[in-house]
């Protein structure tokens, strides 16, 4: 539904600051997790709720991993390494060296600070916690007040369809460091989301998507029942945000994912590919001679900035550029 359609009445629903502001986030990978901690710099914790993909969770040595709920996780609390753009600061790797040493599998790197998470998350999870609330747990003692929740407590591994067959999502992307050309992307079928997301979506102003690989990130979250069919039916604002600049992605193997399904690769592409689904494309200034084609976007409203998330000062300005363009399309 494009914002422009918005009714009266669905605006006067929206609260008139944007300290009142509801919105819910949807994240992957580095970017989404960048946006999302720029986003909560500036919302009530109350006001936020960020929901991630877990199609890329997987079991490693006995562990349940959960890379992009991990990758938020520690940007939020802000312990993030900002070298890699995933992991931890001040990361020692004593133990998945040593097991590497004795023939264990070592091809993903997992943090002697990383793995006291995911030893806690599957500790809770054999205790019979799901993984929301495992979630909520180390949430809590990272000191981390903002809703964090994972689009379904149920496994929903994506998986990577290639020449050589079906690759499980970590196999294809650090394992095989994503060489594979990509024929299609996999979802599984009959997950649910959960009532906690449910709600967040339900009682939301605006859905932010964030400037993550829209094949591996979000897809796999608008597959979850309901939740496509809730982000295109209720009637909420929603923006999304490129993660292609000039042709390239930001980080990740978007661009090239792009290239090898037979799209074209630029931030275009990306809008065109949400389609009827977003109301609100936010596009970054390299490329604004793109959007000067007459008819490149039809009946969708684009804004254009710097996206480029080099700090936490940066993070906080984009998400304060987007919630403010956003805020005037519900005030007009």
């Amino acid at each position: 539904m494009p914002a422009s359609s918005l009714s009266n009445d669905n605006r006067k629903k929206t609260q008139s600051t944007l300290h009142d502001l509801k919105v819910v986030v949807l994240a992957g990978g580095v970017g989404g997790a960048k946006l999302a901690d720029g986003v909560a710099q500036i919302l009530p914790p109350e006001n936020l709720s960020i929901v991630v993909n877990t199609g890329d969770d997987f079991k490693h040595l006995g562990l349940t991993i959960c890379p992009d709920l991990d990758t938020v996780m520690y940007n939020l609390a802000g312990i993030d390494n900002p070298a890699t753009g995933w992991g931890r600061q001040g990361e020692s790797w004593r133990t998945i060296t040593e097991v590497g040493r004795i023939g264990g599998p070592d091809w993903f790197k997992l943090g002697d600070l990383d793995l006291a998470v995911h030893l806690t998350r599957s500790h809770l999870l054999a205790k019979g916690c799901t993984l929301t609330e495992a979630t909520r747990h180390i949430c809590d003692h990272y000191g981390i007040k903002t809703q964090l929740l994972p689009m379904s407590d149920q496994p929903a591994p994506t998986m990577i369809a290639c020449e050589e067959g079906l690759l499980p999502f970590q196999n294809w992307f650090v394992k095989r460091q994503w060489q594979p050309a990509v024929q299609e992307v996999r979802l599984p079928e009959d997950v649910k989301t959960t009532s906690q997301v449910a709600l967040a979506l339900e009682r939301t102003d605006l859905i932010l998507i964030a400037p993550s690989n829209p094949f591996v990130s979000i897809d796999p979250i608008l597959n979850v029942y309901p939740i496509r069919a809730m982000v295109a039916d209720l009637p909420k604002l929603v923006v999304a945000v490129s993660p292609i600049i000039a042709g390239e992605a930001v980080k990740g193997p978007a661009a090239k994912m792009m290239g090898e399904m037979g799209m074209e690769v630029s931030s275009v592409a990306v809008a065109v590919y949400y389609g009827d689904l977003i109301d609100v494309f936010v596009f970054d200034q390299r490329d604004s001679s793109l959007y000067k084609q007459e008819g490149s976007l039809k009946d969708l409203v684009t804004f254009q900035t710097d996206t480029i998330m080099r700090d936490r000062q940066d993070r906080r300005h984009l998400a304060q550029q987007i919630l403010d363009f956003s805020m005037e399309l519900f005030n007009k």
